[in-house]
């Protein structure tokens, strides 16, 4: 087990500098507004293009490991990352930013997925929770540092220096990957899907598209309907594809298992409401309150505290209760720790928002480890190629979908109040509908076996 501990540990540096760069980046987006002159709420972009480009190049990830080695693919992807978070702090307008930003989603495509398959190829079942544990508590550095580094950062050396971190951790993440971890053999899987690739890239790329330019103006009036219905139609025939081919680009069949089922389906919908929060609180403090990036970054790091205190309790809760108990009652007390933003005000104190925000992360810790363990629990070894691409794709759009939906959210509760800039009162609708979205998730936990995960969690 040391070994895998090991591999975890470095494989987690991709997972710390990718998460260290979203939550950076978000207490970095009023001050980047303002100096390319943009609406706040049209930065917005800038983690939506980043999230899109990750969730479409995600279906071939597996493949390209295959093909030409997990190993030497991860080693590629983290230096294609650090270069083009150099581009973005190097931007000049916010098609250069979105540019650059695409550009690391390719590279986050590559880099997550291949990095957890490399760590899973090597372990058992009853090592998987303890090494999923291992992966994701040196990940969860990222949120607690990204929020006040972003705000100290962008408030002394301005928005740009945020990008520019990622350089050293790129440079260390590279040398031990290339120094410690073991080439996995490569297969020969023979030609890709190209079909099916392009079909669900392209379905994923237009409704996302549909989606954010809904109401905003970026666009002429028809073009995000139009949009919206070739993402559909498009969808509509990559799922007809994949159910028809020998080696589809997404294994519809995974589904057939009911822990993949409900981890990948049921937990989207929870991804979702919380894939808001780290939108929601930074642009609440600094647009809503009128805080400086630094004072927002250091109360909305409250979050990943929680999230990173959690790590440790996982095991032991998910042994006591197991996978289904957990998904369901968990759940409700996940959606009121992010329907809990609606009521913040300048009045409360900084102390009770900062354990209100910690206790939410505890929660949604708890959840997110539960599910990324329980969607590869009973799949089999043979598959996990198969599995880890389709549940990346399933892991990165709906955050995506989360933002889109929190900005969408704060646009009409404007227009309706009929003010200029937004107030505080936005925001309260925007955390009440993703608190229902977390909610929502829970009953379909619900229809797991009693005994899903049992050789993963313990629990008979």
């Amino acid at each position: 087990m040391a070994d895998a501990r090991v591999t975890a540990v470095i494989v987690a540096s991709a997972l710390f500098m990718q998460n260290l760069d979203s939550a950076a980046v978000v207490t970095a987006l009023p001050s980047m507004a303002r100096e390319l002159n943009e609406q706040p709420v049209r930065l917005g972009v800038a983690i939506t293009s980043y999230l899109v480009a990750l969730t479409v190049f995600i279906p071939v990830s597996g493949y390209i490991a295959d093909r030409f080695g997990a190993k030497r693919v991860f080693l590629i992807a983290i230096a294609l990352f650090g270069l083009s978070s150099a581009a973005c702090g190097f931007a000049n307008s916010l098609g250069e930013l979105v540019a650059a930003r695409v550009v690391q989603g390719i590279a986050g495509a590559m880099m997550v997925p291949v990095g957890r398959l490399l760590l899973l190829s090597g372990i058992r079942k009853d090592e998987m929770l303890t090494a999923m544990t291992w992966l994701t508590m040196p990940a969860m550095l990222g949120p607690i540092l990204g929020p006040p580094l972003g705000g100290i950062l962008t408030d002394l050396f301005g928005w740009r220096s945020v990008f520019w971190i990622n350089l050293p951790v790129a440079l260390f993440g590279f040398i031990m990957v290339a120094w410690k971890i073991t080439p996995l053999p490569r297969t020969h899987p023979g030609p890709p899907d190209l079909r099916g690739l392009a079909l669900v890239g392209g379905a994923l790329a237009t409704g996302m598209a549909g989606i954010e330019t809904v109401g905003r103006g970026i666009l002429p009036d028809w073009w995000p309907a139009a949009l919206l219905l070739m993402g559909l139609g498009l969808g509509w025939a990559a799922i007809h594809h994949c159910r028809r081919v020998p080696k589809p680009a997404l294994d519809l069949s995974l589904l057939q298992l009911s822990s993949f089922r409900h981890a990948t389906l049921a937990g989207s919908l929870f991804r979702a409401g919380a894939g808001a929060v780290p939108f929601l609180v930074p642009m609440l403090l600094q647009i809503g309150f009128g805080w400086g990036a630094t004072e927002a970054g250091f109360v909305a790091f409250a979050t990943a505290i929680g999230a990173f205190a959690m790590k440790p309790l996982t095991r032991p809760i998910l042994r006591r209760f197991g996978f289904r108990t957990v998904l369901v009652g968990n759940g409700v007390l996940a959606a009121a720790g992010v329907a809990i933003g609606a009521a913040f005000s300048p009045a409360w104190p900084i102390a009770v928002m900062f354990v209100a925000l910690a206790f939410g992360g505890l929660f949604r810790s708890l959840q997110f480890t539960a599910l990324n363990t329980l969607a590869f629990a009973d799949l089999p070894r043979e598959r996990l190629s198969a599995g880890t691409s389709f549940y990346g794709t399933a892991q990165q759009l709906p955050p995506a979908l989360g933002v889109v939906l929190a900005t969408a959210s704060l646009e009409i509760s404007r227009h309706i109040s009929g003010h200029a800039a937004l107030l505080p009162s936005d925001f309260t609708a925007a955390f009440l509908i993703a608190g229902l979205a977390v909610l929502a998730s829970s009953p379909f936990f619900l229809l797991l076996p009693k005994d899903a995960g049992s050789a993963v969690s313990g629990k008979r």
